[in-house]
């Protein structure tokens, strides 16, 4: 059988994760993983999930157990809308993880040519659910406040159909949209009538500075919002859910039904058996200290061993930062020298998608040890001496 003739031409697109693939790199030996941003698993509520799931099946376990409606369990739909201010369950969308958010976002509104305006670099794994619907992208230079205006300007007058963003501790960069980036955005979106994804994972992760308001309560009729229990109780449940206008909500109902026809009954009910009452209140703490523990560690780890010519993000919550090389470096070639010496991360390029960004690199510290953080970044800061010292 000739597969290649029977497949969809949109599978040309498809590419496969480079973190996967990074993933590869520490099989079989004892590495250091920055790569994967993976939540701690001692952060998970092992014995809360486990309870709640008793819990369900003994009370409700012919519902939790059965079809249900596509929108989403109501009691669930509702705790998401009261997350948001603005919103209400009526405007609430649950879905089977954040990327399946970005699919059926994709789906309902991209057709071949039509452009998406996002920051340089973005999540690797939006480009990847964009792909298969053919967008041209505009990308927008950013830099630790976010998105440079006038660089959004020239790339709104392009007329694209949606911008996407992650405001909160952005993945890759753990960066924050500052308010008056928020602001200029929302202002800019609504001159040229564009429609704003507003991704927001890890906005309860801030360990530091204050919180500042979403996008969506800054714009709700012209932002798509998107969140998820995966950072805050854990992946393996898969509830994500979307914030839109009922036009556009009414179409992802339609299209996620036709995928799914709905996201896991039970899952629901246990993650909202979960999430109830002050469960948040009293993880959110341990959370949020514990990366903030970790990120200390990781960045006086690069304040020793990194070579002052390379440049670090400093995150004020979420999971990752970002290390910028000199010009001339390759992010690429070096992982390979370091997956050598034990030591994995994520290469920058294919955060881009204009394929560039060679010279950066993507750091999580949310899983390794305070060890370990220690000395794989001491060995990533030889790997990166060294390599200087020979391009010099």
């Amino acid at each position: 059988m000739d597969w290649s003739s029977l497949f969809a031409r949109r599978t040309e697109k498809i590419q496969p994760s480079a973190i996967r693939e990074i993933l590869k790199l520490t099989q079989g030996g004892e590495v250091i993983s920055f790569a994967g941003g993976l939540p701690a698993p001692a952060l998970f509520p092992i014995e809360r999930i486990r309870e709640a799931s008793d819990r369900v099946l003994a009370q409700q376990g012919e519902r939790a157990l059965q079809y249900s409606t596509t929108e989403g369990y109501p009691p669930l739909r509702a705790w998401a809308a009261e997350q948001l201010p603005g919103t209400d369950a009526e405007r609430v969308q649950i879905v089977s993880g954040s990327q399946q958010a970005l699919d059926l976002v994709a789906k309902a509104l991209l057709d071949p040519g039509d452009r998406v305006v996002l920051a340089a670099p973005t999540y690797m794994g939006a480009l990847r659910a964009f792909d298969p619907y053919q967008p041209e992208y505009l990308t927008v230079a950013s830099d630790e406040d976010g998105l440079l205006p006038d660089s959004l300007e020239a790339a709104l007058k392009r007329s694209p159909k949606l911008v996407y963003v992650i405001p909160n501790f952005d993945n890759p960069r753990g960066t924050t949209m500052s308010l008056e980036r928020r602001r200029n955005l929302i202002e800019s979106a609504d001159r040229y009538g564009v429609l704003i994804f507003e991704d927001d994972p890890y906005g309860q992760l801030r360990f530091e500075g204050e919180p500042l308001p979403s996008l969506f309560e800054l714009a709700p009729d012209r932002v798509v919002y998107s969140s998820t229990l995966s950072k805050t109780v854990a992946p393996g449940l898969r509830i994500a859910w979307l914030v839109a206008a009922p036009e556009l909500l009414e179409q992802l109902t339609r299209i996620k039904q036709a995928a799914d026809l709905h996201t896991s009954t039970l899952g629901q009910m246990v993650a909202h058996a979960v999430v109830e009452g002050d469960f948040l209140a009293e993880q959110l703490p341990r959370i949020r200290s514990y990366y903030h523990r970790q990120r200390d560690a990781m960045l006086a780890a690069l304040d020793t061993h990194l070579p002052s010519s390379v440049h670090s993000t400093r995150p004020e919550g979420g999971m990752f930062l970002w290390l910028t090389l000199p010009v001339g470096s390759d992010g690429l070639e070096l992982l390979q020298s370091a997956a050598r010496r034990g030591v994995a991360y994520v290469p920058g390029a294919p955060f881009f998608a204009d394929g560039s960004g060679l010279n950066t690199l993507r750091l999580s510290y949310s899983v390794a040890s305070l060890e370990l953080i220690e000395r794989g970044v001491a060995t990533l800061g030889a790997v990166l001496t060294e390599s200087l010292a020979v391009a010099s």
